[in-house]
């Protein structure tokens, strides 16, 4: 089975659409916040710092099974569902009150911002990954 990391991500009132739920655009960022606690800080406790200077997004598919309402924090689940040599796809699932409410996934690329270019993952980068890839 693979690993998945978790995150719970608080819901913010700013999230909050005129129907009183979350607003679709917003899921973006509840997963956003998840992936950057996994490429920053999750990363970071085994010692990797490389993401931190720069992942790009080259694109974005959400699935939408449920409205969310202002409540208690969301859990986000995340893996890799794709491994190549310089990108990566994340997955994802939200689960609201231990419910399942959206999926995602995420094409990421690894970006050197100082040279303004993509770049390929480096050994170290794809250790970290190996426990969450369900390939």
């Amino acid at each position: 089975m693979t690993e998945r990391f978790i995150h719970d991500v608080p819901v913010r009132w700013s999230d909050m659409d005129a129907y009183g739920h979350v607003n679709n655009a917003r899921f973006l960022t509840l997963y956003e916040e998840a992936r950057v606690a996994m490429f920053f800080v999750g990363a970071r406790k085994h010692g990797l710092g490389s993401f931190e200077e720069g992942i790009v997004i080259a694109r974005h598919e959400i699935d939408y099974l449920r409205p969310v309402n202002y409540s208690e924090p969301v859990r986000v689940e995340i893996w890799i569902s794709e491994l190549r040599a310089a990108s990566f796809t994340v997955s994802y699932e939200l689960l609201d009150a231990g419910v399942l409410a959206s999926r995602a996934k995420s094409t990421c690329v690894p970006y050197n911002l100082a040279e303004g270019h993509p770049r390929r993952l480096n050994q170290a980068e794809r250790d970290f990954l190996a426990p969450y890839y369900a390939g």
